[in-house]
């Protein structure tokens, strides 16, 4: 291992490949990435692998669109040898009542005003998309045709071969233990495998987050919580969109490969780093099936897992530095969607980080924003 570098990130998902190679792009030299397990064992490799642009704040709408835009032609800017396997067959998201249907509306018109193409739809036109849908559980629902399905593993594997071929070092099963700060600065990174001198750290440790913020002696105010996914038998196409109902606490997609993926969240779920997975889950999803989208209740389940959202007060992410702690910068608190917005935080931490302006303003990311607790929207649009 060596002993300094200029920047470490500490993180071996896809927020962390993301930067890595962002700011390897931008000219920066001398880029380590520290992983405690393999690439993507964390909440990328868990992950349900859906990418949407439908948001109902605006900061997360940008964020999505702008990723989108880098994953339509991923495989040319990184070079990748591979499939990334981004398929854009839409989300369609269900409102169950009219209270759904007036902030979906709502929703639509943020999002168009950002050129995203969304739009309202009533009952029979959801039910021309997904005929399967139990029409008596749909109120309305809205359309992306431009979202879709991104596997997460091979899309993290393109970020990390064109990372590495600007240079930058990754250290995989190798554990931070302390971050060393002097006079309010950041001093270097203490690892079961030796230490390494820098000024600058980045945390994108996902489910991890606040513990390594904890060793710079930064309060981050965000927690982790299990949420969990399953995945069945391939079968025939029968469904294009991923079906998410935020009020059901469900999403649904058929992926390349013929299975579905499927998960829900828990908010009753402890804070913590539990990512188990129980017959409960199983019963409420089949459940929740039975009901919305009946002729899925009858394939056969392969597998189901739990993995970790990294929940913020307002359930969009933490991206930038801290007045705190000078060259200590954060990904993190995304809520469940680090995964389909790591595009954009790589970008934008590189564009902060080299003195550049940010694509988009960052104080709506930022970690002071939670100073005012009036002053931050929330996203409700969290499964």
């Amino acid at each position: 291992m060596k002993n300094s570098a200029q920047v470490v990130i500490i993180g071996g998902g896809i927020s962390g490949c993301s930067i890595a190679y962002h700011l390897a792009d931008e000219g920066v030299k001398d880029i380590v990435v520290i992983e405690r397990h393999y690439l993507t064992s964390g909440a990328t490799g868990r992950c349900g692998a859906g990418v949407r642009q439908q948001w109902g704040t605006k900061m997360n709408c940008m964020l999505a669109k702008k990723s989108v835009d880098f994953f339509e032609n991923a495989t040319e800017i990184l070079r990748y040898d591979g499939d990334i396997e981004f398929k854009q067959e839409g989300y369609l998201i269900i409102a169950s009542d009219a209270e759904e249907t007036a902030r979906f509306e709502k929703n639509v018109a943020l999002q168009n005003s950002l050129d995203i193409p969304a739009k309202a739809l009533d009952r029979q036109g959801a039910l021309d998309i997904v005929s399967h849908l139990n029409p008596e559980e749909v109120h309305s629902a809205t359309f992306c045709p431009t979202d879709g399905h991104l596997n997460p593993f091979t899309m993290t594997d393109a970020y990390y071969k064109a990372a590495k071929r600007l240079g930058v070092e990754f250290y995989t099963y190798t554990t931070v233990l302390d971050i060393l700060t002097e006079n309010g600065e950041v001093k270097g990174v203490v690892t079961d495998k030796g230490n390494i001198e820098t000024a600058n750290v980045i945390n994108a440790a996902g489910g991890y987050s606040k513990d390594i913020g904890a060793l710079a002696g930064i309060d981050i105010p965000i927690y982790s919580r299990n949420h969990e996914i399953l995945v069945t038998e391939p079968v025939e196409k029968m469904q294009g969109p991923m079906v998410i109902s935020f009020s059901k606490n469900i999403y649904c997609q058929q992926t390349p490969h013929g299975g579905f993926i499927m998960g829900r969240g828990d908010k009753n779920a402890p804070k913590g780093l539990d990512i188990g997975s129980n017959w409960g889950f199983l019963d409420a999803m089949s459940k929740t099936l039975k009901r919305l989208l009946p002729p899925l209740a009858e394939l056969r389940v392969i597998r189901q897992w739990g993995g970790l959202y990294n929940m913020s007060p307002d359930s969009q992410p933490i991206i930038g530095g801290t007045k705190d702690l000078k060259g200590f910068y954060m990904a993190c608190g995304f809520s469940g969607h680090g995964f389909m917005l790591a595009p954009m935080t790589g970008l934008l931490l590189a564009e902060l980080m080299t003195g550049k302006t940010p694509t988009m303003p960052l104080e709506a990311l930022s970690l002071e924003r939670f100073d005012d607790a009036e002053s931050f929207e929330s996203e409700q649009s969290v499964v």
